[in-house]
């Protein structure tokens, strides 16, 4: 798994912008899986999303129900 996180291409959202501030990186693993990092800790940990829990995720974001 860390190999795999390693070497995955890893990508912040384009609303994040430029500005250094709070971002997550999310990537798109085996199986279908996404990994989600903090982008000013790269070499910290990674959530590992199942397809099923990233769409239910992705759902819920779109319905405007974030924080």
């Amino acid at each position: 798994m860390d190999r795999e996180l390693n070497e995955a291409i890893w990508v912040k959202s384009p609303f994040s912008g430029d500005n250094g501030g709070d971002c997550v990186e999310v990537a798109r693993l085996s199986g279908g899986r996404v990994g989600v990092r903090d982008s000013k800790d790269q070499a910290g940990p990674a959530l590992i999303f199942t397809p099923g829990e990233w769409e239910a995720f992705t759902r819920w974001v779109r319905t405007d129900n974030a924080v």
